[in-house]
């Protein structure tokens, strides 16, 4: 990566003008329906705990393991599907996630055991993982550098969308029935019907797939530059195409050598390239401020505060609708501004509105064992939560994505996207497995006090590590 903040001129000007926007847009729209089911897959399981821990009897951290068992898939997935990527291409592992979708929502809404809830729940979480890192990378070597930040983005709005998707799903099913544990259709209860609701994004997202063309960027790397100038032909045009295939082939390893592991390592040093460990650093730090906390528990969170399952379900939806508003916002922004200043302000605005929530939470008493509110205590929490969401949803929820996907040079993002996103979903599991247990023991003042004081430190580190990609060719980062 450029060792300078300010991207230098490129020709991803001419690019864009020169480019065949609406094929580039169809496939985009394609590869981020990955996005979406990411989004729902990791959404389904809010409005759902209730049921499960009445069907399966568990106990709170039982709850969060059956909650959090999709994170370790995830986390497998993410590494295992950033090196196939490098092997089978990024069309083919997305087309595998899709299977994996579809498998997990059938399991999940059937299991009759917590043991056979958690596999199918870790089969998503594998195709989860490889979503979360091959679309945003799809979209990264598909798409002009000037236009690549604004296209990259759609990828969090999707998820965004997904999430607010399983969130109205739920909130209609659990309406219809009369609660999420009442009898639906067919004598089974309202939350096993929220699971497989997924059905049908997932069978979309498979068939779309067989629509759109590989990654020239793989096929160069594979050796198949012909198929590669066909795709970047389409892309951008006959004499374009073939200043791209020079270009990614000087940016790979000086043999040519198939990408590997390995190549992390700066040879000259014997260590971990600092490109790496930027990029877990973003990775990891997007999850410690606590966003899947809203995400997972968002409903218990506001019952345990005095809110109706039915008011809390739609305090989701009005979360998820915010989200989406702000990625627009991001959409905007990111190619303008660049993604330094968006991940800085998001820090800032995030570590204050979490401190508001702490405070909040702390002027509460315990009734019956659940912590109530005043009504002016209350309201800051719900505003200062909303607030929260929506800085987090025009900062680090997609430039995380979109710097993961295009600041790895060639020849070592297969394998930096592996790597960073084996270390977000861990981060992610040890957040959302914990939060039950610390809220329970510790309080919500102190838990969330921590997802503040991370907040802060996020906003230090991108001042000291992170460089600017705005503007930059995928063939001019360097490591």
């Amino acid at each position: 990566m450029a060792s300078t903040d300010i991207a230098p001129a490129s020709m991803s000007g001419a690019n864009a003008a020169q480019a065949n926007m609406a094929f580039i847009v169809a496939i985009v729209a394609v590869a981020t329906i990955g996005g979406f089911m990411f989004g729902y897959d990791s959404g389904v399981i809010n409005g759902t705990q209730d049921g499960l821990e009445r069907a399966f009897g568990l106990s709170k951290l039982g709850v969060g393991f059956n909650v959090g068992a999709i994170l370790l898939g995830c986390a497998f997935g993410a590494f295992t599907a950033g090196r196939l990527a490098d092997r089978i291409g990024r069309r083919g592992v997305m087309m595998i996630a899709a299977v994996l979708f579809l498998v997990s929502a059938l399991g999940a809404g059937a299991a009759n055991t917590s043991a056979i809830f958690i596999i199918a729940r870790f089969i998503g979480g594998v195709g989860v993982g490889a979503a979360s890192v091959l679309s945003p990378v799809y979209i990264s070597e598909v798409t002009p550098a000037s236009i690549r930040g604004r296209l990259s983005s759609l990828q969090q709005i999707m998820i965004i969308t997904g999430l607010t998707g399983a969130f109205v799903a739920n909130y209609a099913l659990a309406h219809w029935a009369g609660g999420s544990q009442a009898t639906l259709w067919l004598g089974f209860p309202a939350w096993r019907w929220m699971f497989w609701m997924q059905v049908i994004p997932a069978a979309i997202y498979f068939f779309a797939l067989l629509l759109i063309p590989e990654s020239p960027r793989f096929l160069v790397i594979k050796g198949r530059e012909a198929e590669a100038r066909k795709v970047l032909t389409r892309l951008f045009g006959p004499g374009e195409a073939g200043r791209k295939v020079q270009e990614i082939n000087a940016s790979l390893a000086t043999d040519h050598h198939r990408p590997r592991l390995s190549d992390l390592i700066d040879k000259k040093t014997g260590r971990m390239r600092r490109i790496v460990w930027t990029g877990i650093g973003l990775a990891v730090f997007q999850q410690l401020v606590g966003i899947n906390i809203v995400f997972y528990y968002g409903a218990v969170l506001w019952q345990s505060v005095g809110f109706s399952e039915d008011d809390a379900l739609k305090i989701n939806i009005l979360s998820g609708s915010l989200s989406i508003l702000a990625c627009l916002a991001t959409v905007v922004l990111i190619d303008r501004i660049g993604r330094k200043p968006l991940l800085l302000l998001g820090s800032a605005g995030m570590a204050v509105t979490l401190a508001v929530m702490a405070i909040s939470f702390a002027t509460g008493n315990f009734v019956d064992g659940s912590l109530r509110l005043s009504d002016n205590a209350g309201l800051a929490a719900l505003v200062a939560a909303n607030a929260y969401v929506v800085l987090f949803n025009m900062s680090w929820g997609p430039v995380m994505w979109v710097m993961l996907g295009e600041m790895f040079p060639n020849q070592i993002r297969g394998s930096g996207l592996a790597v960073s996103g084996f270390a977000q979903w861990i981060a992610n599991f040890g957040i959302s497995v914990s939060f039950p247990a610390l809220a329970a023991s510790v309080g919500l003042v102190v838990t969330y006090g921590f997802y503040a004081a991370s907040a802060l430190v996020s906003f230090l580190f991108v001042r000291a590590l992170v460089h600017e990609t705005r503007g930059l060719e995928l063939e001019e980062m360097t490591g």
